[in-house]
């Protein structure tokens, strides 16, 4: 290969590259080349915004499905389809198991018992979710607007407790430490007083607007079960991403009578939607890297076509059309870097602005949150700009073999 004599650690082409990418005084493609450089920075930068909210959105949803109803339900098996659970005996057994996979972090008791709640003004049908003192209040101490949790110290106490949600409290107008009369529906009718001790809000309104949270031994009275049954497990896996090996794992322990639910397999339509928006990302980074790569290629189409003199002097001097041809896709290099470097800026500056800021506001009735999520992976912002470097050269390679068609002669005299 040429070496230039006053740089012989620098290629020829390499050279040539940089007198072009930072000394040339050429005005005719400066328009172009930034044009180009633009849409690789928004090309990129909306790559990143779009991966980051799309990363965020999944992240928020399932982390408030699962908060709210775990990653695994257990029910007996059978053809109850009301909100009403069939009790069934606790298992010691496998609760000893589930608590030494590493798989679980929690199996948990609860129940469910549909109810209507009486003010003196209104009235609101919801269910209600029993749960004990061994219950994970990790994540409903994360979505709490009012007051705690409920306090399971004093036994006859706790059955007087519930919490509701913002939702619910706004429409029957009640706060904190009020109180209520609940009806259950079953035969004979029962009511029961309760006394508000918190006020959560999921953000996600199927759940919102049906579920108030009690005490599950309250259930196990008002049910007439045995004090050992209950009418269902929630379990918490450690790695979601090993749900279905963790649910599979439930199966073989768990007695025929029961059956096992995952949250996706609750939440089916949701999670259907969040599938969706895997699709959608991947039709928009096709999109922006198309953009991307037609401008590069319309700018050194541009470069080489204004520097045609330049590659007859090349040519009759000897240098080789692939020699010629790396000068070229150097300096588009050049240009794709500066394009990558303002597009991590724009990509990540907006995405930081909105992390810290929460500016851009959502419909949480529609989007199950309030505002646009962001989850940045550096591994995503790795791949991205790596990806549009790689694609974009390759691509380029095409268009930079028009230099093998300009032919010495007539490129020397051309003006």
């Amino acid at each position: 290969m040429l070496k230039y004599k006053n740089h012989p650690a620098l290629s020829f082409a390499s050279f040539i590259s940089s007198r072009i990418s930072f000394k040339s005084n050429r005005t005719f493609s400066k328009l172009i080349v930034r044009i180009a450089i633009i849409g690789i920075m928004l090309g990129l930068g909306v790559m990143i915004l779009s991966v980051a909210i799309i990363r965020g959105f999944k992240s928020e949803i399932k982390q408030k499905l699962r908060g709210f109803a775990g990653d695994i339900l257990v029910q007996k098996f059978d053809n109850n389809y009301s909100d009403q659970n069939t009790p069934f005996t606790i298992d010691k057994g496998l609760i000893k198991q589930v608590q030494a996979s590493p798989l679980f972090t929690h199996i948990m008791p609860i129940a469910s018992k549909p109810g209507i709640i009486k003010t003196r003004t209104e009235i609101e049908g919801v269910i209600m979710k029993g749960v004990n003192k061994d219950y994970d209040w990790t994540y409903f101490k994360n979505i709490l607007v009012a007051g705690k949790v409920i306090d399971f110290k004093d036994s006859v106490d706790a059955q007087k407790q519930v919490m509701i949600s913002s939702y619910t409290a706004s429409r029957l107008k009640l706060k904190v430490g009020d109180k209520f009369l609940m009806y259950f529906v079953q035969e004979p009718l029962k009511k029961r007083p309760f006394y508000i001790t918190g006020i959560f809000d999921v953000g996600v309104a199927d759940i919102d607007k049906s579920f108030v949270v009690g005490d599950l031994s309250l259930i196990v009275r008002l049910n007439n079960w045995h004090p050992d049954e209950i009418g269902g497990y929630e379990l918490r896996v450690s790695d979601f991403n090993r749900l279905d090996e963790a649910n599979d794992f439930l199966k073989d322990k768990m007695p025929l009578q029961l059956k096992s639910y995952t949250v996706s397999d609750s939440y089916p339509t949701i999670f259907e939607w969040l599938k969706l928006l895997d699709v959608n990302a991947q039709v928009m980074l096709i999109l922006m890297l198309i953009v991307a790569t037609i401008n590069m290629i319309s700018a050194l189409l541009i470069i080489i076509l204004e520097r045609t003199s330049m590659i007859g002097i090349f040519k009759a001097m000897g240098a080789g059309n692939w020699t010629i041809q790396k000068i070229f896709l150097y300096n588009a290099t050049y240009l794709i870097g500066i394009g990558l470097l303002l597009g991590n800026v724009f990509g990540l500056g907006i995405s930081l602005f909105q992390y810290n800021s929460h500016f851009f506001k959502l419909d949480e009735e529609s989007y199950y949150m309030k505002f646009v999520p962001i989850e940045i992976h550096w591994t995503d912002m790795a791949l991205l700009n790596l990806g549009t470097l790689v694609i974009c050269l390759m691509v380029l390679i095409i268009p930079s073999m028009l230099v093998t068609r300009i032919s010495p002669v007539k490129a020397i005299r051309f003006k």
